[in-house]
């Protein structure tokens, strides 16, 4: 029955004079959503409003599942046009929507018009009226409730006339590219992707470096970080994925500095080299999935270390959360069955039976020293030699 699609947003309304690119973006991210689904589609702004118009057959359950993955969606309402014809015409398309839409009719409702063309006919109030006086002549066994309606009817008089009765749930949030770009650090583990996701429903789109540690970690590890991407893009749009080679650095890391910081000293390294390649790619900042106190790396002193050899700041929307919390984010996206499989990656393999809580900076500093022979080197030929990886 449906066709059609009305698309309604929340934050975007309140952007004024800048409105317009904000819905442009919005718009945007339609379009690379339903680029995957069935069918064509004619995606265009009209006073006010986004609209999905399929041009031929196509797959209803499939279109609405990706909208519902497109930030900056707050609703999405199945909608019937009808030409202007006249009032009594109007009542007699509505009688059949209802028809069509509700078998069951032993329900209350409640008609919402909205006269957008102020040359109509009939008053908002009017229509409602009206309209409801139709609707009961029409199924007696219906009834109306202005409070709490089983159905509520809406009615918008544009230069077509829009029936529709349903809004689906969107995301909410901004259109990814309204807000920047920014590097995440994506690992094979739970929180990362999570972070991703939730640093892209604030409108940043989203680069990605991952840390890779042949022959410590497997292809299937790195491809597992490949298909966590493609999970995060089907939010965010295309990920450039940046495939680091760490294992010498590693391995040297593990040679000159004490083992109980290993995890600091390794994670500094990650921060440098991702944040060289995020200044390289215009990002405004790194994204992890760190949450205080969750493992050792990741207690408010291990946190100032990591900070420490940053300029650009770190962004970290999981820090207060628990691990349940990430878990049901991550079930809710479709990315936890993926970073369960039992692949390491390459933080995984040279953990200390005693890893530091409280690292000391300025220890930290100290030890580093002991790798000041190679370490240059090492970090500027795994910049040379990092894959790049387009996750969609």
């Amino acid at each position: 029955m449906f066709t059609a699609f009305l698309i309604k947003y929340a934050e975007i309304g309140i952007k004024g004079k800048n409105r317009y690119l904000f819905e442009d973006a919005l718009v945007h991210q339609i379009k690379f959503a339903l680029k995957k689904c069935e069918g064509k589609f004619l995606i265009h702004k009209s006073q006010g409003r986004i609209h999905v118009d399929a041009q031929g057959d196509f797959d209803y359950d499939e279109t609405i599942e990706h909208l519902q993955k497109v930030f900056g969606i707050s609703g999405i309402s199945p909608v019937v046009y009808v030409e202007d014809e006249g009032f009594e015409k109007l009542c007699d398309r509505v009688v059949s929507y209802i028809a069509d839409v509700y078998p069951d009719r032993n329900k209350t409702f409640k008609v919402h018009s909205r006269r957008a063309r102020k040359d109509y006919a009939k008053e908002s109030m009017e229509i409602n009226a009206d309209m409801g006086e139709a609707i009961l002549n029409a199924y007696p066994e219906m009834s109306v409730d202005v409070h709490n309606p089983d159905i509520m009817l809406n009615i918008e008089i544009r230069e077509k006339i829009y029936i529709y009765s349903e809004t689906i749930p969107g995301p909410g949030g901004m259109p990814v590219g309204t807000g920047g770009k920014a590097m995440l650090l994506l690992s094979g583990g739970i929180d990362s992707p999570v972070a991703g996701y939730m640093i892209a429903k604030r409108g940043v789109k989203i680069d990605a470096v991952y840390f890779h540690a042949p022959p410590y970690t497997s292809e299937r590890a790195k491809q597992k970080v490949v298909d966590l991407a493609k999970v995060v893009s089907a939010y965010a749009g295309p990920v450039w994925l940046h495939v680091i080679n760490f294992t010498d650095i590693q391995l040297y890391i593990y040679e000159k500095c004490p083992h109980e910081e290993l995890t600091i000293i390794m994670r500094r390294y990650m921060m440098r080299i991702a944040e060289h390649i995020a200044k390289e790619t215009h990002c405004l900042g790194l994204i992890t999935g760190e949450s205080i106190g969750q493992v050792a790396s990741q207690t408010m002193h291990s946190l100032i270390a990591t900070n420490e050899v940053c300029e650009l700041p770190v962004y970290r929307p999981l820090i207060g959360f628990d691990k349940n919390e990430i878990v049901d984010i991550s079930q809710k996206i479709d990315a936890f069955e993926t970073s369960i499989q039992p692949y390491e990656d390459c933080c995984t393999i040279f953990v200390a039976k005693h890893p530091v809580t409280k690292p000391n900076v300025n220890i930290i500093r100290r030890h580093e020293r002991n790798l000041e022979e190679r370490i240059e080197e090492l970090v500027q030929t795994a910049l040379d030699t990092k894959e790049l990886i387009v996750a969609e």
